[in-house]
């Protein structure tokens, strides 16, 4: 780019700053003009919104590219065809020979794009999502953008058995965070466009924009606040659109028409498919920590690592062709009503050892599709001991039960089965499966799929969301009303014998708020500055008074702000202590709030959660009735 071109594009940059600032100044928010309300979000969301639009648009059409490439190359190397459909590997047409070497050379490619290319492409893309939310500002390097899918269409079309999702909800998030980082924007914007890419990509492979959404809220946006909901909502909806327009409105995976109704047997077995679902769970879970912990033990670099995992990959398409690939077909194939066990209990071992050995290693594949193909199996082999309450019933409810409890997103789970399969008639069981195999997962393990190679780097993530108690409290809730204060007219001599006679009394007290005849606030002074003056008064000024020597511009707080607010602006100004004031009449002193105040509100909500009571009792008496009737009284 040349000088003038330098210069322009800073120029238009400057300009579309100068835009941003214009809107935030004469479209202010609620909070800024001093009024609460139950929602922090500005006018600002609308400009979010529209940027996610774009970006929807973008990783639908990524999306698309990926699925036709994994397509092509899984055509090429298995069928010696030039397609873009995805077809089951266990049809190829090639010699064993070769179905053992393509995944091993393919995991070598992996390896050196990882090692030359970026090393942000190895893994399955959404705990890498979550890494770049939290501890790099929602930054990812551009081309990740390229490098991510190129990766992963060559490590799935090669045999890998992962999904496309995980490498499309990557590729979506580098694609909104490379636009964020070409805007003016905050890091929550940034974090904000990032997931909305991922959003859009996940919607686009699936077809199922609510789960999408929910999966952002539930596993990425680390909030459920209106201003990061909705711009995601808005590019998860676009690429909802786009895909009927491209692909079609039939769900991915249609099923048979299923009862509304179960009854008490099939709920009790939906209860069992949840217990066994969680089970699954922790093993699915534990089998990929025991692959990563082997790896990591060699001496052999890490971009070795896929084409090992490679070998595994090869060793199992030998004998079990199946358990290659993306495995869409599968999962079709269970929800309608396969069931042989040579084909279930392939997918049950074959497929869960295989996908945990290759994912392990690092290379570049996703983990909705395994985690969604070994949940239908595991369904369906329960199928042939529940009650047959339709055809791929059990095998869609494991399905939604074993994600859901896997991921820790319960709530993705349910609408995810059904957005796939658009079976609202499986809704009830399928809660109830849910949410026991969810119970199982959060009791026996302390980290989840996704966050527990993040904790590996050192790092902890808490996934679990609550109403800050700082936002509930407000700050005259918690200051100090019986405040030391002095009057202006007080001359320095006169503070100095006030300071000496109730030194034991304000011992605590660190800042002194000065006050005019009228009781109106003018300044404060801290008990140092004011020591100073004392000790330096014996130059001619000890009859000097203390109104010219305060600050009389003071942080303070207001008496109607939440707690968190005032935290904010200790942590912005770095001042602790500040006047509490009436925000109608700015310099009415009301009292005094520091951040040991704030801790200690922090200190009851902990004590909330700690201490039992019984606050009613319930006594019983017996007896003659005669007797009762004269003590049963209230």
């Amino acid at each position: 780019m040349t000088t003038d071109g330098r210069a322009a594009h800073r120029g238009r940059g400057e300009r579309f700053k100068g835009w941003l600032d214009w809107f935030d100044a004469h479209v202010g928010s609620q909070e800024a003009k001093g009024e609460l309300g139950d929602f922090t979000t500005t006018p600002r969301v609308l400009i979010i919104a529209l940027m996610a639009i774009p970006i929807g648009v973008a990783s639908t059409a990524i999306a698309w590219a990926l699925l036709r490439l994994i397509g092509v190359i899984t055509n090429v190397l298995f069928f010696a065809r030039w397609k873009s459909n995805i077809p089951p590997i266990q049809d190829h047409t090639v010699s064993n020979f070769w179905v053992f070497i393509v995944p091993i050379v393919g995991g070598l490619i992996v390896g050196v794009m990882a090692k030359y290319g970026s090393d942000k492409i190895r893994g399955h893309g959404i705990p890498e999502a979550i890494e770049a939310i939290l501890m790099n500002g929602a930054k990812v390097p551009p081309k990740v953008t390229v490098l991510k899918p190129v990766s992963s269409a060559i490590a799935i079309g090669s045999g890998g058995p992962f999904g496309a999702e995980g490498p499309i909800i990557m590729t979506g998030g580098a694609l909104g965070s490379t636009l964020a980082q070409l805007l003016h924007l905050t890091s929550i914007e940034r974090r904000t466009l990032l997931v909305a890419g991922a959003a859009a990509g996940m919607t686009a492979v699936f077809g199922t924009p609510v789960a999408a959404v929910l999966l952002g809220v539930e596993v990425l946006l680390f909030e459920f606040k209106p201003r990061s909901l909705l711009p995601v909502a808005a590019a998860a909806l676009v690429a909802a659109l786009l895909r009927y327009s491209w692909i079609g409105a039939a769900p991915l995976f249609p099923v048979p028409a299923h009862a509304s109704y179960i009854g008490f047997d099939g709920m009790g077995a939906a209860l069992l498919v949840g217990i066994s679902a969680g089970i699954a769970s922790v093993i699915l879970t534990e089998s990929i920590y025991i692959a990563e912990e082997f790896y990591e033990k060699t001496h052999v670099h890490w971009m070795w690592w896929p084409a090992i995992g490679g070998v595994a990959v090869g060793a199992a398409g030998l004998f079990f062709p199946a358990a290659l690939g993306v495995g869409y077909s599968n999962i079709g194939d269970f929800l309608n009503g396969a069931n042989g066990w040579h084909f279930i209990l392939g997918i049950l071992l074959v497929k869960s050892v295989v996908w945990a050995i290759a994912l392990g290693s690092g290379t570049s594949g996703g983990t909705i599709a395994p985690i969604m193909m070994v949940g239908c199996a595991l369904g369906a082999a329960e199928a042939k001991f529940l009650p047959d309450l339709g055809v791929g019933l059990w095998p869609l409810i494991a399905m939604g039960a074993v994600m859901g409890s896997t991921f820790r997103a319960p709530l993705t789970g349910v609408l995810f089965a059904l957005e796939l399969t658009h079976d609202i008639n499986a809704l009830l069981p399928l809660a109830v499966a849910v949410f026991v195999a969810h119970t199982i997962t959060v009791l026996a393990m302390r980290r989840s799929i996704l966050t527990e190679k993040i904790a590996h780097r050192g790092y902890h993530i808490s996934t679990e969301y609550s109403v800050d108690p700082l936002e509930t409290i407000l700050v005259k809730e918690v200051m100090r009303t019986n405040v030391a204060a002095f009057p202006d007219t007080a001359s320095i001599t006169e503070l100095a014998n006030s300071m000496r006679a109730g030194h034991e009394r304000n011992a605590g007290q660190r800042l002194y708020p000065i006050l005019d005849m009228t009781g109106q606030l003018t300044g404060v002074i801290s008990r140092s500055h004011l020591q100073a003056i004392v000790e330096q008064s014996q130059n001619g000024d000890a009859e000097r008074s203390i109104g010219s020597l305060v600050n009389a511009a003071p942080i303070v707080a207001y008496s109607d702000e939440p707690l968190k607010t005032a935290v904010g602006r200790m942590a912005q100004t770095g001042v602790t202590r500040m006047p509490v004031v009436d925000r109608q009449s700015p310099r009415s002193m009301l009292g005094m709030v520091s951040l040991n105040d704030l801790l200690a509100a922090r200190a009851r909500d902990v004590q909330g959660e700690r201490d039992r009571e019984r606050v009613l009792r319930l006594r019983l008496f017996f007896g003659s009735r005669s007797d009762s009737r004269e003590q049963v009284q209230v």
